[in-house]
């Protein structure tokens, strides 16, 4: 017989604030194992006693009076503020990371019982895993300079108090204009810039630039591409692996597309598969080949620019989108339906999924499986030759020997395709 465990249970909900104080307490008394018996203020057993009593407070709070849980708080706070200010008089230690910790466990116990014990839970064990890197996170915050700091506090700056105020509905002329997924797209661009900076200065060239990529070609290799295309200005000697980074992040678009396909109209993927699936293989292989190539040619810790942040590109890239929008929307509307291939052509220079999904919808019902196919393809094809001359105009000088023939293959490998199935 099947048994589930049940969290509304009093007693159950009280011996998970138990536990949860005790994961903490096993982490801050592990810290201090070595100190002598009686010298600590809070081992495992406090915290574990801890973490109950908040659980207690917590129900009987929810019987009698909030107030309860809010006195026993402030009680429990005097007495571990006590007992800190004496142990200050035989030991120098100003840290209060003990005395918050122990305030956490009490308030995580209450919520366990009271509210929510899954993150109750949850929460411990973050808190208990930030008490643990006490040394990497101080060596980390060591090695950060200032103008890296400003670039991130810019970044949660555009991002989580920013990004929310913006209306989530189409706007201006045409009600073509979505301020929130402009400015999204203004957001990751600089996140992979960011990401991208810092992932180069932790793990070196080759190890940067992948895991940037593998980031990017799942979110939008266009931004990638803007982002590598600058960085191979500064620097040079990278110029081939920033390229076929570039490459391998452009051929996730293809797997991309034909998921977004199948989520919509799998009856798609008949005409779809083998375009797409020649055109990831004409980016993936030569992708491979240049890095072979050019790993000797990389630096260990690459010099690093002082702007881990390209939020300049990212603003003029999002500008640049919503009057490519604009065009689009107004082609769509003078044109009707004819105008379906013209408006491909013209959302494939900035996005490829967005006029997937349309075309996508439009093929269940308002327009033919051909039509719709074709217009993902040109979409593909133009979004690869736009990114292809971002690359040679916003690039180093070389990076056109790198990116230019494989775009070419690739394209013409997709366009025999569809006229093999024609």
């Amino acid at each position: 017989m099947e048994t589930t465990l049940d969290l509304s249970s009093p007693f159950v909900r009280l011996a998970i604030a138990l536990l949860l104080g005790a994961i903490i307490g096993i982490q801050r008394g592990w810290v201090e194992r070595n100190e002598a018996a009686g010298s600590r203020v809070a081992g495992i057993r406090t915290y574990s006693l801890i973490g109950l009593l908040g659980g207690v407070c917590g129900l009987l709070a929810s019987l009698y009076s909030e107030l309860f849980l809010g006195l026993s708080f402030l009680g429990l706070a005097v007495i571990i503020t006590v007992a800190y200010a004496y142990r200050l008089r035989s030991q120098a230690n100003l840290s209060i990371t003990g005395l918050i910790g122990m305030l956490l466990t009490f308030l995580l116990g209450a919520l366990a019982v009271v509210e929510n014990p899954a993150l109750a839970a949850s929460a411990a064990v973050i808190t208990a895993i930030i008490l643990d890197n006490k040394r990497e996170l101080h060596d980390a915050l060591s090695k950060l300079q200032e103008y890296e700091l400003d670039a991130a506090l810019r970044l949660l700056l555009i991002s989580v108090v920013m990004l929310p105020l913006l209306p989530n509905e189409q706007v201006g002329p045409f009600n073509a204009i979505n301020p929130y997924e402009i400015w999204w797209m203004v957001v990751l661009i600089a996140s992979i810039s960011f990401i991208g900076y810092f992932a180069m200065k932790i793990g070196g060239a080759e190890k940067g630039i992948l895991l940037t990529c593998l980031f990017a070609g799942l979110s939008s290799s266009t931004a990638l591409t803007l982002q590598f295309s600058n960085l191979s200005k500064q620097q040079p000697r990278l110029c081939g692996l920033l390229a076929s980074g570039i490459l391998l992040s452009c051929g996730t678009m293809f797997p991309r597309i034909l998921f977004i396909s199948y989520v919509i109209n799998s009856s798609l993927l008949s005409l779809l598969w083998l375009p797409m699936t020649a055109m990831m293989v004409g980016f993936y292989l030569p992708a491979a080949w240049i890095w072979k190539k050019n790993k000797m040619d990389s630096q260990t810790n690459p010099e690093m620019k002082q702007n881990p942040l390209a939020l300049s590109s990212a603003l003029m890239f999002g500008l640049g989108l919503m009057l490519i929008i604009l065009l689009a929307t107004a082609l769509q509307q003078w044109f009707g339906n004819t105008g379906t291939l013209i408006l491909s052509a013209i959302s494939g220079i900035t996005d490829v999924d967005a006029i997937t999904l349309a075309l996508g919808r439009q093929s269940i019902d308002t327009l033919t499986l051909t039509t719709a196919a074709t217009g993902i393809f040109i979409a593909s094809a133009v979004n690869s030759l736009v990114k292809m001359g971002m690359a040679v105009v916003i690039g180093d000088s070389r990076m056109a020997k790198f990116v230019v023939w494989p775009i070419l293959l690739a394209v013409a490998l997709g366009a025999g395709s569809v006229v093999l199935m024609s």
